[in-house]
């Protein structure tokens, strides 16, 4: 008996050169997710570095992909830490789609990315071979061909350390994509919440001009619809168009706002 192994919808467009639209779910809520996979979304983005369960926490973490895969959703999971064992622990519960927080040199991501692989840069990766929810508990047909065809790792660009080795980084065989992230940025270069400050804005376009000249996936944020638009046209394939908690806030704002009695 073999188990059906599905195919990374987020890596697919990627390579059909399309642009990939999701959500933050800061609730943490397989309800949610199960909800945004309905609504359309192509990923919704689970941040463990900033809240959420562990990433040690194998029952919750599953649950959270039951609500994806339903909806034939990727989830997309910002690890806390870059250390290898936490790569391959969200990978073996069969999260396909990770990306490291603050990084700051290549060795430190080509070692994360290695972690993730049976076979890497046409040699031997540092994955460990066992039958956890990701081969379907031993069942997956050609499980370690489709897993390595299929996972993607990628990296947050936030520090200025990152920046000086962006090239670098760009270069490691296999990488899956790269995060441009303002908000660590703009407090790494001195100017917390400032993210039209000219420093700021020049290293995300330094990233942005790195990541499309070296054709590796490009995400990012975007803050509102004009800006998400003129992102996707500028080379960006992946982008996040909020949060829960922020489309909540808008609504209720909203209802408020529309009130004509007394508060």
């Amino acid at each position: 008996m073999t188990a059906h192994q599905p195919v990374n919808r987020l890596k697919a467009t990627f390579e059909d050169g399309g642009v990939a639209l999701g959500v933050l779910d800061n609730t943490y809520s397989p309800t949610l997710v199960e909800f945004y996979g309905d609504l359309g979304m192509d990923f919704i983005w689970l941040d463990l570095e900033h809240g959420g369960p562990s990433p040690w926490d194998g029952p919750t973490i599953e649950n959270l992909l039951r609500a994806a895969e339903r909806t034939d959703t990727e989830l997309l999971v910002r690890l806390p830490t870059t250390e290898p064992q936490t790569v391959r622990k969200l990978l073996d519960l069969g999260v396909r789609n990770v990306f490291l927080p603050r990084v700051e040199t290549a060795a430190e991501v080509e070692a994360a990315v290695k972690s993730a692989r049976y076979e890497f840069d046409a040699g031997p990766g540092n994955r460990g071979l066992a039958s956890p929810r990701a081969s379907r508990w031993g069942l997956g047909d050609d499980y370690v061909a489709h897993e390595d065809d299929t996972i993607l790792v990628g990296a947050t660009i936030e520090t200025p350390a990152s920046l000086v080795e962006l090239d670098e980084i760009l270069s490691i065989p296999e990488l899956g994509f790269v995060f441009a992230g303002p908000f660590d940025l703009s407090v790494s270069l001195g100017h917390p919440g400032e993210l039209d400050h000219p420093e700021v804005e020049e290293a995300i376009e330094q990233i942005r001009y790195a990541a499309v000249d070296a054709g590796v996936p490009l995400g990012g944020l975007g803050f509102g619809m004009d800006d998400v638009n003129e992102k996707a046209r500028d080379g960006y394939q992946m982008l996040n168009l909020g949060s829960t908690t922020g489309a909540i806030k808008g609504v209720v704002e909203e209802w408020f706002d529309a009130y004509e009695g007394e508060r």
